[in-house]
C-alpha cells in the first residue's frame, strides 16, 4: 500500500493527508510514505532544498523506505530515459531542476543508495542514470 501511496503527502495535502494515511493504513505504511516525502509544507520549499533533504535521509532510512524509494526513482529514471529518446532536450522542460539540476538530483540518489549498500534495484539506477548522462551529453 506505501508504494502506491508513496506520494501522496507531497502531492495531495501534507498533513491532513498523512493522518488519512495512518487512520485507514496505520502506522507502518505511514512511515513508509513519510520516507518517501520531500515535503508536507504547503507552499512546497524551494526545489534544490528539498531534494538535498531528501538524499541525505536515505542513508537511514529504513529498509522498507528504501525499497519503495529505489523502485520509485528507478522507474521515473527509467521514464526520463524512455521520453528522452523520443523527445530530446526538450524533456527537460517538464522538471523543475531543468537538465542540470535533475541530472544532479539522480546521480545523488544513486550515491545516496550505494551507501545503504549494493541491491540489483539500485544497480540497475545506476545504469538507466549513466545512460541517461550519456544521451545527454554529461558522459
Amino acid at each position: 500500500m506505501a508504494a502506491l501511496l508513496h506520494d501522496a503527502i507531497e502531492d495531495q495535502g501534507g498533513a491532513a493527508t498523512r493522518e488519512e494515511i495512518r487512520r485507514r493504513f496505520g502506522d507502518n505504511v505511514t512511515a513508509i510514505v513519510d520516507g518517501c516525502t520531500d515535503s508536507d509544507t504547503i507552499p512546497k520549499l524551494p526545489w534544490r532544498q528539498r531534494k538535498e533533504a531528501y538524499i541525505a535521509h536515505i542513508p537511514t532510512a529504513s529498509p522498507s523506505v528504501l525499497l519503495v524509494s529505489g523502485a520509485d526513482k528507478l522507474y521515473n529514471a527509467q521514464s526520463i530515459r524512455k521520453d528522452y529518446r523520443m523527445l530530446g532536450e526538450s524533456v527537460w522542460e517538464r522538471f523543475k531542476g531543468g537538465k542540470e539540476g535533475t541530472l544532479w538530483y539522480y546521480r545523488s540518489l544513486v550515491d545516496a543508495f550505494h551507501k545503504t549498500g549494493s541491491i540489483p534495484m539500485i544497480e540497475e539506477l545506476e545504469r538507466v542514470v549513466s545512460e541517461i548522462e550519456v544521451l545527454a551529453g554529461c558522459r
